[in-house]
């Protein structure tokens, strides 16, 4: 069962993620699907196209039908969803990635009615796959492929010919993931002065791990940019995630947010609880309406189906257009739309320097078990109500995940990874002493909690 998870399915090929399994997951999956259609795509790991059809000889066996997409990035899978391809709108649509996993690994991220399949729909479909002893394989392999690449290439195209032939010199950095199928393409028809970075797909990732949130990765693009352009991107192995980089600044996704909100109209926003508390602030004195809430792609694109929401964001460079878009994270298309902010004469740097200054520390981990994660969290809730002598002064608390304390100055939070088994810490303050303090009052809680387990 440690292959179902919150958000998506996730294992090892061939340890976890083979033949047996791969098909029930199609099999078992059919039988939640009503229509007929499942579009299929695959990143660039070695054994994606092996899962890919184990999965549909699963499907098959369920009676449903096979769109083929092949190598695509995650964002052309949601995007074939919108489409209608003969007469055919797919019911649902599955993706085959890692995403920015080391290449042993594999999984499957789901969509269903144009909604995420996630949660508890993903742990009951890995109970009853669990169950079963054997699939009966369909008589036939039943796959017709649609070129889903090239009709969203020239969605975008045709969405941004206004930035057609802009002087601006760009770099970017597909480490080795799928991003490249697509990014030379579009910026090839935009004219766009670009310089790419380890474009050609390959899943063994021999130039760094396709992860633009850890600094590591980023070292790189960052001495390019340095050398050669005026602003860079870099994204992770499956491109629904984005960095951003200036001369100055690598530009978190909740900062990201307040720069593309410059464009829209007063917006409602969605942030998750880590999303810095100057986004939620700044954005408020625009008259824009913000929600905060969990962490997770998943999570994210219901509320924001929801709320109606205009654009969501998380800090790890997820990144949710619903103006002008479909309401998912597609972090080519928040290439372009950055490159927009530049096209119509916002200094980004500029833009970020008026902003009040904070300190804000990266995600910091505490390791701990699956089965006690949660309950830890419930402790150091409880602890919260009556806080030791000497604890920050609590203006309030916010339980949407974890638990985010808003203090005098600052806030820090606390929360379960919905995917690992460890508690995920961060705290913001108008200084690194202050920040460092929070931090120092949390994790006593944190180990308080544990020791009373």
């Amino acid at each position: 069962m440690s292959i179902y998870r919150e958000y998506d399915i996730r294992g090892i090929y061939e340890k976890e993620l083979n033949e047996q399994s791969v098909t029930r997951i199609g099999y078992v999956l059919a039988s939640k699907i009503e229509g007929e259609y499942v579009a299929v795509g695959y990143d660039a790991r070695s054994h994606s196209p092996v899962l890919f059809e184990y999965l549909v000889a699963g499907l098959n066996a369920g009676g449903k039908k096979v769109l083929g997409m092949g190598l695509v990035p995650t964002p052309v899978n949601y995007f074939a969803n919108y489409q209608e391809w003969e007469g055919i709108t797919p019911s649902a649509s599955v993706m085959i990635t890692g995403s920015h996993n080391p290449s042993e690994y594999n999984g499957f991220k789901i969509t269903v009615e144009k909604s995420p399949f996630f949660g508890e729909d993903i742990y009951a479909l890995g109970r009853e796959c669990e169950a079963m002893t054997s699939v009966a394989h369909a008589k036939s392999r039943d796959v017709t492929d649609i070129d889903a690449l090239t009709r969203y290439i020239d969605f975008l195209v045709n969405e941004f010919q206004h930035l057609k032939g802009m002087p601006t010199r760009i770099i970017y950095d597909c480490g080795n993931g799928v991003a490249g199928v697509v990014t030379e393409d579009i910026f090839s028809q935009l004219e766009l002065h670009t310089k790419g970075l380890y474009v050609n797909p390959d899943g063994t990732f021999p130039n760094h791990h396709p992860d633009p949130s850890d600094e590591h990765n980023l070292e790189d693009v960052k001495k390019v940019l340095a050398e050669e352009g005026d602003i860079a991107f870099a994204y992770d192995g499956d491109a629904d995630r984005i960095a951003v980089l200036t001369h100055k600044n690598n530009i978190k996704g909740d900062m990201m947010a307040l720069l593309y909100s410059m464009k829209i109209n007063k917006p409602t926003i969605v942030g998750e609880v880590k999303c810095s508390q100057v986004m939620y602030d700044e954005l408020a004195k625009r008259g824009c309406k913000t929600i905060m809430y969990k962490t997770g792609h998943s999570n994210i694109k219901v509320k924001m189906k929801e709320v109606d929401a205009d654009l969501a964001c998380e800090v790890s460079g997820h990144i949710f257009f619903k103006n002008r878009y479909y309401g998912y994270d597609d972090a080519i298309y928040a290439t372009l739309r950055m490159l927009e902010l530049l096209h119509d004469g916002i200094d980004l740097d500029a833009e970020l320097a008026k902003l009040p200054q904070v300190f804000s520390t990266e995600e910091i981990k505490v390791e701990t078990t699956e089965s006690e994660k949660f309950k830890i969290i419930d402790k150091v809730k409880e602890l919260l109500q009556n806080p030791h002598a000497g604890f920050p002064v609590v203006k309030d608390i916010i339980e949407v995940d974890g638990v985010r304390i808003n203090f005098e100055h600052g806030w820090g939070l606390v929360r379960a990874s919905n995917t690992t088994p460890v508690l995920v810490t961060r705290f913001e303050s108008a200084s690194q002493e202050e920040a460092k303090l929070y931090e120092n009052a949390i994790n006593d809680l944190i180990l308080k909690a544990k020791n009373s387990l």
